[in-house]
């Protein structure tokens, strides 16, 4: 994947532009799964499959080549193929969309958000060198360089709770400083104590949180969520943040079910040595929506249909809500 990211660098980036963006940075948004066949590679219709799934649920948004798209298992080409397909696709469906650059090696990653720019997403998503902790200078050099890939394409910071570098809300602040297209967070959230820190940095860009504290999260200040129960039902977690704007109160007890379920069907897994990523597969495995397996990228491989039922079976006693899928739907 050869790209010139010098002369993208010497692209002038449009701050105005970021900013637009962070206000359609809100919502549930979806991610893109991968469907894998018993060869090992990407089934690639299962894309058009998802994403008219998605529209139809209304989400908010699309991204690919999170965690749970598996971004850390994929070839170049793989890559490059997914990420054309997918971009085409939302673009014909009118779901926004961002595209995941990230690269364990951090000038690959260049190459990675030089080529998603030219997909034309709403936003790139980026994460951190991986291989040692850094520092916020660091952070701010490889940031930059991001941004002078992606040109006139905003940022989204991926700083997950496993990441080696957890970014604190002064760093942040520092990295929005220094960098004007960064637009937003994809981050695990916290407690009222987190969001109070996490005030100025709520002020500049959108902060998304994970979508099984959606509730709480929003209703403390977040903008979003990159959602793992849309994973299980998309048209569910659309309901559920519409639900957070007009009955607060039913939300939270939702989300209090919502908890219930993760521990009983989710923290299982997580247990037994399994990674989340795993869980967001099999959660869309049991949730019905699409058609796809709980199969892995090499060389990972998912849990078993023994698994996949129980998640299934927790949804249908704690959260009957992402248990079933009709056409329309209201919360009693």
């Amino acid at each position: 994947m050869k790209r010139d990211t010098m002369k993208r660098g010497a692209m002038k980036r449009n701050n105005a532009g970021a900013s637009d963006i962070r206000r359609k940075l809100r919502g549930v948004w979806a991610t893109l799964l991968l469907d894998v066949n018993e060869d090992g590679s990407p089934r690639m219709a299962s894309i058009d499959e998802q994403l008219q799934a998605l529209a139809h649920a209304g989400v908010d948004g699309v991204y690919a080549h999170g965690t749970a798209g598996e971004f850390h298992l994929l070839t170049d080409p793989m890559f490059e193929s997914i990420s054309i397909r997918f971009s085409e696709n939302a673009r014909a469906l009118g779901l926004p969309f961002q595209i995941g650059a990230s690269h364990p090696l951090p000038r690959q990653a260049l190459e990675r958000v030089a080529f998603a720019s030219e997909l034309r997403p709403l936003a790139i998503q980026v994460t951190l060198p991986d291989w040692t902790a850094i520092d916020t200078a660091t952070a701010s050099r490889f940031l930059a360089g991001c941004a002078d890939a992606a040109g006139d394409i905003p940022l989204v910071l991926y700083n997950p709770p496993h990441a080696r570098t957890v970014l604190d809300a002064d760093a942040l602040v520092r990295l929005c400083d220094a960098v004007p297209t960064l637009a937003g967070l994809k981050c695990g959230g916290g407690n009222g104590e987190w969001y109070r820190r996490m005030e100025a940095v709520l002020a500049r860009i959108a902060v998304f949180i994970p979508g099984h504290a959606y509730a709480s999260g929003v209703l403390a200040g977040a903008h979003g969520s990159c959602s793992n129960m849309a994973c299980l039902d998309p048209a569910a977690a659309v309901v559920w943040a519409r639900q957070t704007e007009t009955d607060p109160g039913a939300a939270r007890d939702l989300e209090r079910r919502v908890a219930a379920f993760m521990d009983d069907a989710i923290a299982p897994i997580l247990n037994a040595g399994w990674q989340g990523f795993v869980c967001d597969k099999a959660m869309a495995a049991a949730g019905g929506w699409t058609r796809i397996s709980a199969r892995l990228l090499w060389p990972h491989e998912g849990v078993d249909g023994a698994t996949i039922e129980r998640i299934r079976l927790s949804a249908a006693r704690h959260i009957p809500e992402f248990a079933r899928n009709v056409d329309a739907r209201e919360f009693t």
